[in-house]
This record gives C-alpha cells, structure tokens and sequence, in this order.
C-alpha cells in the first residue's frame, strides 16, 4: 500500500521552507500531526527560520477535550510551546471569527485540521471565516489539505438558502459535497471574493475514490463524537437527528451510527426502514444508555447503521427516511429541537441543518421520501460546475 502524505508530511519534507523568515499563527486541534504524530504546533515552534507566535483553537478547542457547542475560553500560554492560544469558537457568533488584534504581526496563517466531509463540520467554516480576516489585513494564508475521510466522488444534497444560513452551513454547499478543506478554501475565496493570498499544500498520492483505509494514515478523531471513518460515513444524514429529540448515540462508543430513545420499539423501526428501500444499508435492533446528552442514564432502544455497499449508499437519504419513520410511528414522544442551535434562536435546528424547511414540513405534513428531496438534485447540479474549477485531485 502507497502512503499517502497529508500538506503536513509535504511541508515537513520541505522544512518549513515556505514559512521561513515568516511569523506564523496556526489553526489546529488533535489531528494536526503528520505521519510520526508530531503536532504541528511543535513542529512549527522548533522549525528553522519560523517563529510561532500564536495558536487558534475551533470547535472542541486545540485538544479537542471540549464536546459540541460548548464554548472554549483564550488560554494565556500553550503549555507545550508557550505561545498565546485564542479561541475561535465562543460564546457568540462574533466569537468564530479572529479579532484583528490576534492577527496583528502575522505574517502567515497556518490551517491544519482535519474534516470530514460533510457541510455541517464546523471547521471548514472557521479556515473560511479565518481567511476572511487573514485577507482584511494582508496576511497570507496556507491550507495544508488532508483527504475527505469519506472520498472526494459522490456529492449529494440541496444547497442551504439564504435563510438558513448558520455555522453548520455557512455557505450554499451540499449535504456530502466530495471536496477537501483545501479545494473548499479555494472554492470560498473565489465565490466570496475575499482576494485572499491562499496557497493549499495538496496531499500527494490521494485520488478521489479513495477509502480511508487505502490512505494508509491513521484515523485521529476530529472530534470527540466523531471515532472511526465509519462515523464520518453515516454523518451526513445522521446529524440531522442533533435537530430532534432522538438519540444521535452521543455519550457512547458509536455516536452517529446507532440512534434511538427509551420509547423506540426497534422492531418497528426497522420494518418501516427495510420497507424504505434504502441502497447500500441495513438496519440491526440495538441498545444503549448514554452516558451523556440526550437520554442521560436511561435505556434507550433503536437501531444499528450497517453500511454494506459504501458506493451505494446514500447518507442524506438515510437519514431523513430515519428521522420520518421515528415522526411517524411516535408521533406522541417525538419532538423537533426547539433551544438555540450554533448561535442561531429563530430558526429550528433541523431546519438550519436541512439548509431549508422543506423536509421538516414536508414530514409533518406526511410527504413521501421522493416528495421530501424535490428539487434537490437540480441543486445538486447547479453546484457540480462551480465545483470542478476548485478540484485539485484525480
């Protein structure tokens, strides 16, 4: 097998060579190591002719001990490197984005984290809203890309109206939409004509069929709900139930993949999803009881995803055909997230989730699976050119 090597390896085989004589802010959490698993931030703090002088936290925070939607507080030192950390992920909206002070003196910002794939993974949008600020002050930016852990073909999903808009879609992309955080930088900076000075070190070797497993890399999870690639297959549907009172499975081992609530009947459940038709999935009776979120130490029954035809399988489908049956078949226990969702109160979570109000009217109102994705492939092609300009793999 043929290793690939993430923009971190080619960089390090470069010895820092395009950061020299540059001070440098890095945006990084737990995935930003390279094939040794050296963290970035180490490797940039005794790299020759660089001077590190400042940290950036997302979601989940640099070590990723934070769990979603929980803001991070500034930390005056890196306790590994000893360098001011800032958090990009707050208490606000404002707080996503970097404050022109933090900037002041770079020269260069570094961007190094893995993604997932999927539109409402938030770190996609703080390297976008980073390389806003970068581009107000002049400062050049540099993504160093890492493969999409569930491949860089299949796209799929509408894009996410102006109404909808929100830090789990910031901007009118897919559902799935096939890119790497460096092709999505270079997609954003043309579309929103920040004028950035962007420079994306591409992996070397990935293709865009690519399973995670071909990559010859480690899996280090993004996220502290975000374990396997198997995770990350299932989450472009399965995100959806964060806006539901269902179980995504947050608080055990395989969030994402299994979903469920005390009064499920899993039995049910499952003959109405067999029944659905749904490529490339089966469905498998499961319990469990979360340590945390949602159904806190209570029992909970509901179903296991069992991918078995990864090319096959549609996610988004998946998980509204889900989300429909647990609506239908308890109408009575089910409920749509009403609280605040990633900063937004006036809008429901499934909704900011969905990219539009279509599905979660269209399911109360008892619409068919077809009549839920009406129009939605006419999106997805209208995005498929815009697309193609910003692709940097075969």
């Amino acid at each position: 097998m043929t290793r690939v090597r993430t923009g971190l390896d080619v960089m390090v085989a470069q010895h820092f060579s395009p950061l020299r004589g540059k001070r440098v802010g890095a945006i990084v959490n737990p995935t930003s190591v390279d094939a040794q698993f050296r963290h970035l931030a180490d490797l940039l703090a005794h790299a020759e002719g660089v001077s590190l002088v400042a940290l950036f936290g997302p979601e989940h925070g640099i070590r990723g001990d934070a769990q979603y939607m929980v803001a991070v507080d500034d930390v005056p030192k890196d306790a590994r490197t000893g360098v001011p950390v800032y958090s990009l992920y707050g208490h606000t909206f404002e707080s996503l984005t970097p404050r022109p002070q933090w900037l002041e003196g770079l020269d260069a910002l570094v961007f190094d984290i893995q993604d997932v794939g999927s539109r409402y993974y938030t770190y996609v949008y703080t390297m976008a809203l980073a390389m806003k600020a970068a581009a107000q002050q002049g400062i050049e930016v540099f993504v160093l890309d890492r493969p999409n852990p569930i491949g860089g073909a299949q796209v799929e999903g509408n894009l996410v109206g102006e109404r909808f808009r929100s830090f789990v879609g910031l901007y009118p992309l897919p559902n799935r939409h096939g890119m790497t955080a460096g092709e999505l930088a270079r997609l954003f900076n043309a579309r929103e004509g920040w004028n950035c000075r962007l420079t994306v070190i591409p992996c070397e070797g990935w293709r865009r069929g690519m399973r995670w497993e071909d990559t010859g890399l480690s899996f280090v999870p993004p996220s502290p709900n975000m374990p396997t690639p198997d995770t990350a297959l299932v989450y472009p549907g399965m995100c959806l139930s964060e806006g539901t009172n269902v179980s995504e499975g947050r608080g055990t081992c395989r969030p994402f993949e299994q979903f469920g609530a005390p009064w499920v009947q899993s039995d049910a459940l499952i003959d109405r999803l067999e029944r659905e038709d749904l490529p490339g999935v089966r469905f498998r009776a499961c319990g469990f009881t979360p340590t945390f979120d949602k159904f806190q130490g209570q029992s909970c029954n509901g179903a296991f995803i069992h991918v078995t035809d990864r090319d096959a399988f549609l996610p988004l489908r998946t998980g509204v055909a889900i989300v429909r049956a647990l609506h239908d078949l308890w109408p009575e226990h089910f409920r749509w997230r009403s609280d605040a969702y990633e900063f937004v109160a006036d809008v429901p979570a499934f909704d900011l989730l969905c990219g539009t109000d279509q599905v979660r009217l269209g399911i109360e109102r008892g619409a068919s699976l077809d009549e839920l994705f009406a129009g939605f492939e006419a999106e997805r092609a209208s995005f498929l050119p815009e697309r193609q300009k910003h692709l940097l793999y075969e």
